[in-house]
């Protein structure tokens, strides 16, 4: 039986108890004023039929759901990417075993000012996902990277950068939107290179930096990569990496360094050190030193 009007995923959820081996946790992307997003594995629990006010948009990260929407049945396993729209009313079931997977609630304005940004235009249609669920091991792969960035919040940047490239990709291959076109952007991109050069210890925002541009943000991350061969916010990192390397050198501490340079901690530090060049601080630290 269908609930009585749309109602938020919390909600839904709120109908069953959750089982054992079950755990479900909401959380707000707060760089998108607050997008719902969802972190679940369910085992038993089953949802009523319901739709929402908002798009669900997410992927399966192991196991399988099996939902109706639209007049059929689907199923959805790793690699799936999931789209219901607004209103579209949908349930959903664990199968063989149960599932665990990532959501968000993306509001119908957000999806068409980041629909805008792709095509370089206002866009005032509703941005339409023909099926349900598609094949996307890549798309998947984006978004749950963003997802997550969004979850542990430790890098604002990173998250709100992801989750647009994801939902961007979702776009324009799954809803037909057609991608604006770029051409060479060197001194928007260079006026963005030199903030960041300056500011990179702050928690930079991808509008802000896309203001600096005068660029939507999904052009100023294509150009951005096509100039420099890097996102902003791997470019970013590479800054502060690099500021890294001249802290440790004049014998800083590896915390002190951490938090000079703009990393949330000693550790994500050491991991974005060690994937650029292949030593922990720690070990650059004791060379350089000696």
């Amino acid at each position: 039986m269908a609930m009585d009007g749309p109602i938020t995923q919390a909600q839904a959820l709120g109908t069953l108890p959750l089982g054992q081996g079950e755990a479900a946790r909401f959380f707000a992307a707060s760089r998108f004023g607050g997008i719902d997003c969802l972190s679940a594995t369910f085992v038993s629990h089953a949802y009523a039929l319901h739709s929402h006010e908002t798009y669900a948009i997410g992927s399966v990260l192991a196991g399988c759901e099996v939902w109706n929407a639209r007049g059929r049945r689907h199923h959805a396993g790793p690699g799936d990417l999931v789209f219901n729209h607004p209103l579209d009313v949908h349930d959903g079931a664990p199968l063989d075993g149960g599932y665990s997977y990532r959501m968000t609630y993306p509001g119908l304005d957000f999806i068409r000012l980041v629909a805008g940004s792709i095509a370089g235009r206002v866009v005032t249609e509703t941005p339409f996902f023909p099926e349900p669920v598609v094949r996307d091991p890549e798309g998947a792969r984006l978004f749950t990277a963003a997802h997550a960035a969004l979850e542990e919040n430790h890098d604002g940047l990173a998250g709100e950068e992801l989750l647009l490239r994801a939902f961007g990709r979702m776009l324009v291959l799954h809803a037909g939107l057609g991608e604006a076109a770029i051409g060479r952007e060197a001194g928007p991109v260079a006026r963005v290179r030199s903030l960041i050069e300056a500011r990179y210890g702050e928690d930079l925002r991808l509008d802000d930096l896309a203001a600096t541009a005068g660029l939507s943000t999904h052009h100023l991350i294509r150009a951005f990569r096509r100039e420099i061969g890097l996102t902003p916010h791997a470019y970013v990192i590479d800054v502060r990496v690099r500021r890294a390397q001249d802290s440790l050198k004049s014998g800083s501490a590896l915390a002190e360094t951490a938090a000079a340079v703009g990393f949330a901690d000693q550790a994500h530090l050491t991991r974005a050190f060690k994937a650029r060049l292949g030593v922990t601080p720690g070990a650059y630290r004791r060379a350089v030193a000696g």
